[in-house]
């Protein structure tokens, strides 16, 4: 008899084909159809992707469920503690954006350290001679500090080494890398550009605030395409506003969507783009397809790629 499982989210058209061939795929895109989907106790997998919540009260809901599935990364969304109290499996898709991210990075970068933003504005504006007045520079030379060196930062280091760039980092401990490392407070005040790539979490918190921040130097720039809870909002708008440092870059912000009239969106000197640097269509595809195969394995009592298993150390002890 096929498994039954709660999308939460569209998903890729290929990753939903797969699905429907081996399970019977149910949908609760709002909360009526949620509503009404659970009423059927049997849902034995939910997948989400970055919106849908995977919560206490869902898996509450969900006597029977074996699997709580993400089509990305992060696992924000999904109450992880909670479904491995409940002997349930937590899949994601880990290092699926990678390249994608540490793209977006980059491109953050150039935006910012050329005011290339402003150019093509200008000139939308037909206002060529605003060429003028340009004031931009080059990544080549520059430093740049990596606050962590997961998947995603050793992109961002190889990418900003072949612009030129002279790469330090920071991470929880020292890895065997062609790249200097230093302390946290030392990355930010040896570096032109600074750029985060660490989880959001208890131990981490918000590492971002004004003492970081007073360290780094002023013609500095900042960028975030990790979460946005790891920087100090208040504390970077008026480092942008006292000239501490000399722009700011994202694509993630401590509240999404943010709150109309967000300080930071329409700083002159920020860029922000809308949480979109993992959505190219290889990446999106890529993140759907790994989840689903694997989401299929357990459910058909096949073999998943154990990495793909968030919680599988912790499930261990508990066998």
């Amino acid at each position: 008899m096929k498994k039954n499982v709660l999308l939460l989210e569209t998903i890729a058209d290929d990753a939903l084909t797969i699905l429907e061939e081996h399970v019977n795929v149910l949908t609760g895109y709002d909360e009526a159809s949620l509503i009404e989907v659970l009423k059927n106790p049997e849902i034995h997998a939910v997948i989400t992707r970055g919106k849908g919540q995977i919560s206490k009260a869902l898996m509450e809901a969900c006597p029977a469920l074996l699997i709580a599935a993400r089509c990305g990364v992060g696992l924000d969304n999904v109450d992880v503690q909670e479904a491995t109290n409940r002997n349930i499996m937590v899949i994601n898709a880990p290092g699926s954006n990678a390249a994608t991210i540490a793209e977006h990075s980059l491109s953050l970068m150039l935006m910012l350290m050329r005011n290339m933003y402003e150019s093509v504005s200008q000139v939308k504006q037909d206002n060529w001679n605003w060429r003028n007045q340009y004031a931009g520079d080059e990544l080549n030379g520059k430093t740049l500090g990596i606050l962590g060196m997961g998947n995603i930062g050793k992109r961002v280091a190889k990418l900003g080494e072949a612009f030129g760039m002279n790469v330090l980092y920071w991470s929880r401990s020292p890895q065997d890398l062609p790249y200097t490392y230093l302390s946290m407070n030392e990355v930010l005040q040896q570096s032109d550009v600074v750029s985060l790539h660490l989880p959001f979490t208890k131990e981490t918190g918000t590492i971002i605030g004004e003492e970081q921040l007073a360290l780094m130097k002023p013609n500095s720039l900042l960028i975030n395409t990790a979460r946005g809870a790891l920087i100090d909002h208040e504390a970077l708008l008026k480092a942008l506003n006292d000239q501490k440092i000399s722009g700011f870059a994202a694509d993630v912000l401590p509240e999404e969507p943010p709150v109309p009239g967000f300080p930071i969106l329409h700083h002159s000197r920020a860029l922000v783009t809308p949480h979109s640097g993992s959505l190219t269509a290889s990446t999106y595809r890529q993140m759907c397809m790994l989840t689903v195969k694997n989401v299929v394995a357990v459910l058909k009592g096949e073999t998943p790629d154990a990495k793909s298993i968030f919680n599988y150390s912790a499930l261990k002890e508990r066998v």
